[in-house]
């Protein structure tokens, strides 16, 4: 069992600051400041380093962190499995998971219910990022499982099927825009359009189908530039201009009549999502429980 000393130290080290640990952790700055302090003695060497107003670990640290995140996902791992050995019902674990903003917002939350009504006593913890940030989260070890667009060709993960969303071309149901068909795609470029961020799985979903048609995403009349799914789809409910939106993110709109599709002849936006995990470790018992819960509970909905 990690001591507390050690529990305090990831979680400063995650935060990178010994303030935001204290609200995460609930207690005082000065109780952070005396364990960290403990523990730097305990190895004799220094841990932390000032960057100006930041933190950052010291080579120590840094080490020190990568072998307690490997202990503590082992401790995780095998609390869970003696637990689900001795009652499913009372498996204890945390599932720590990181997911593109689709999946988080649109297709996880029924899914993290179900599963918690099975496995009450597993604490969730959910990072919602853009799939870059995702994969990034993963190699660092802050989460042992992500679910994102891809695949991608990073070496040291492994790439699991999951589901199929579609992204559509849409507008606000005033704009000019609204119910045309643009019979050829070569008339995209004049546009005016809003698109989500550099790393998002929608912008490369998007960017890969033009690609098909020799079009680059610097070739499109970009406006605005707009991080997350939920910022586009409510810029586009003011503005006049055509974005793309996951399909399972505007279904309420276009019931509404708030929002409408807008045909692009030729053009087909599909992505496909992975849960993605470090490749070489051992399997954790309770990503692949969640795995396969998922994938039930998915095919129960189609």
């Amino acid at each position: 069992m990690l001591s507390t000393k050690h529990l305090i130290f990831l979680e400063v080290a995650r935060q990178k600051s010994f303030t935001k640990a204290s609200q995460v952790l609930f207690l005082s700055q000065p109780a952070i400041s005396k364990n960290i302090q403990s523990l730097e003695n305990d190895y004799k060497s220094k841990l932390f380093e000032r960057q100006g107003l930041k933190i950052a670990l010291t080579p120590t640290g840094k080490l020190l962190y990568e072998r307690l995140l490997d202990v503590k996902n082992i401790q995780d791992q095998v609390d869970f499995e003696i637990s689900f050995l001795k009652d499913k019902l009372l498996a204890k674990g945390m599932l720590r998971l990181g997911a593109s903003t689709t999946v988080a917002l649109y297709i996880l939350p029924r899914i993290l219910s179900a599963f918690h009504k099975q496995y009450p006593e597993v604490e969730i913890n959910l990072l919602n990022r853009n799939s870059e940030s995702v994969l990034e989260a993963l190699l660092q070890k802050n989460i042992n499982l992500g679910i994102v667009e891809g695949p991608g060709n990073t070496k040291n993960v492994e790439y699991l099927p999951f589901l199929t969303d579609k992204v559509v071309p849409v507008c606000n149901s005033r704009s000019s825009l609204a119910h045309k068909k643009i019979s050829s795609i070569k008339e995209l470029p004049a546009i005016p359009v809003v698109l989500r961020e550099k790393g998002s799985g929608t912008l490369a979903a998007l960017s890969q189908s033009l690609e098909a048609h020799k079009i680059k995403i610097s070739d499109l009349n970009v406006k605005v530039r707009l991080g997350g799914t939920e910022a586009l789809k409510n810029f586009l409910l003011e503005a006049d201009c055509l974005g793309f939106l996951p399909q399972r993110a505007i279904i309420k709109e276009l019931a509404a009549n708030e929002l409408s599709e807008v045909q692009i002849q030729n053009l087909e936006i599909t992505r496909h999502f992975y849960f993605i995990q470090r490749k070489g470790e051992s399997i954790n018992e309770l990503n692949k429980a969640f795995i396969a819960f998922a994938r039930t509970i998915y095919n129960q909905q189609l």
